[in-house]
């Protein structure tokens, strides 16, 4: 019978040295069917919407903000580094860094970063649902 790989550890800084581009994930490894991604992100993503999951941010450097459009109004979340923030499922959202901001995010696999329903999508915005590490 064959068996799959043994990971191995992932060096998040090595993981972020690989890459340079804004808003596009990496996938660091993954737990049950889920991605681990981590972003470099800086300036504005666009309004979307998951329709059918959450999404989990972890600021690990920088400040993100998140934009949200809930049923009692629009409000903004502020992260700073070492902060969590979970944003429900059907939640209209736009995130934005005002300065360079590396972040993690657990999705589930095959999660667009554009979610089910957005707007046009900015020439500075990677559409994917992750990135291998080189």
């Amino acid at each position: 019978m064959a068996s799959e790989p043994v990971p191995q550890p992932v060096s998040l800084p090595a993981a972020f040295a690989s890459f340079s581009e804004r808003w596009s994930p990496r996938i660091v490894t993954a737990v049950n069917d889920y991605d681990v991604r981590v972003a470099r992100v800086e300036g504005e993503h666009l309004w979307h919407v998951h329709d059918h999951t959450d999404e989990f941010f972890l600021v690990l450097e920088g400040e993100l903000h998140i934009g949200l459009r809930e049923p009692g109004g629009e409000r903004t979340v502020v992260l700073a580094k070492d902060s969590v923030f979970t944003v429900p499922r059907g939640i209209e959202h736009k995130p934005y860094a005002p300065v360079p901001t590396r972040i993690l995010l657990f999705e589930p696999t095959g999660t667009l970063t554009v979610g089910d329903r957005h707007d046009a999508v900015p020439a500075h915005v990677d559409a994917t649902t992750g990135h291998r590490l080189a």
